[in-house]
């Protein structure tokens, strides 16, 4: 359990970075915020449209009688909307990392070089770290529909559907956050996708500290944008811990000149008799 306490711990301290980096915290809204927008738009969007790709998708109901008609399609498009905002819900946060993938690079590599020791660089172009970024978190995405998939299934059991599936719902979802924020850091270790996970999975508990707090509070995405760079920073530190990184070997100090056994080293200007 220390480790749960520990991977909550993550997640205050890098809120109190950004705190304390008012600079970066600026730098580190603004993916948030463009995403945000474009979230909305997009929602906007669907709630005026919802109507006619439902009446587009139904047609066999176009001569159904009065009520019934209204109702189905009715509970369709509530049911076209309610998906579009899951999708928006568990995406925004990898949306939110690949736009921002150049500006949370930045801020996970101060992070490191505000706490000292090497700071490790992957090596990689920006386009091919977007690549990377944008493969792995497609691969996470299908893995938490799989999982969704299936939890959406046992919730069907009773009293276990109402108490255990809902706390392994978040469980699963914080774990794939945590994943998802550290990647930033992993990245730039090198660390593939298969790996992380493996690490990831190796601390249990603390990845949960970190991830499931902030699955709660990421539902609200506006309240996620401000987050965001403290959760960038967080996971940062939590990945250091995980995957360190070790200090450059030091340069060997340059050693006087031996002199023969028994001789005394002499200075350049101390005479010779």
């Amino acid at each position: 359990m220390r480790d749960l306490g520990r991977g909550f711990g993550y997640l205050m301290k890098g809120q109190r970075w950004v705190g304390r980096h008012g600079r970066w915290f600026g730098f580190g809204l603004l993916p948030g915020l463009v995403t945000l927008v474009l979230y909305a738009g997009a929602l906007v969007g669907l709630a005026y449209g919802a109507d006619d790709l439902t009446a587009w998708a139904t047609p066999f109901a176009d001569d159904w009688a009065s009520p019934w008609q209204g109702l189905f399609r009715g509970f369709l498009t509530a049911l076209v909307y309610a998906l579009g905002l899951f999708l928006a819900v568990i995406t925004f946060t990898a949306a939110t990392l690949l736009i921002g993938q150049p500006f949370y690079e930045s801020l996970s590599e101060e992070v490191e070089r505000s706490e000292g020791g090497s700071v490790p660089s992957s090596g990689l172009s920006i386009w091919r770290e977007l690549w990377i970024s944008g493969r792995d978190s497609l691969r996470i995405l299908l893995r938490v529909v799989l999982y969704g998939i299936l939890l959406f299934a046992l919730g069907f059991i009773p009293v276990v559907g109402q108490t255990v599936v809902p706390v392994l719902g978040f469980c699963v979802s914080g774990f794939f956050l945590a994943e998802e924020l550290t990647s930033v850091a992993f990245q730039r270790r090198r660390i593939a996708l298969k790996e992380r996970l493996a690490l990831l999975r190796g601390r249990r508990m603390l990845t949960l500290g970190f991830g499931v707090p902030l699955t709660l509070v990421f539902l609200v995405p506006f309240v996620a944008v401000f987050l965001m760079p403290g959760a960038v920073a967080g996971a940062t530190l939590m990945a250091r811990e995980l995957a360190p990184v070790p200090d450059a070997d030091p340069v060997p100090e340059q050693e006087p000149d031996a002199s023969p056994a028994g001789t005394p080293h002499l200075r350049k200007d101390q005479p010779t008799h």
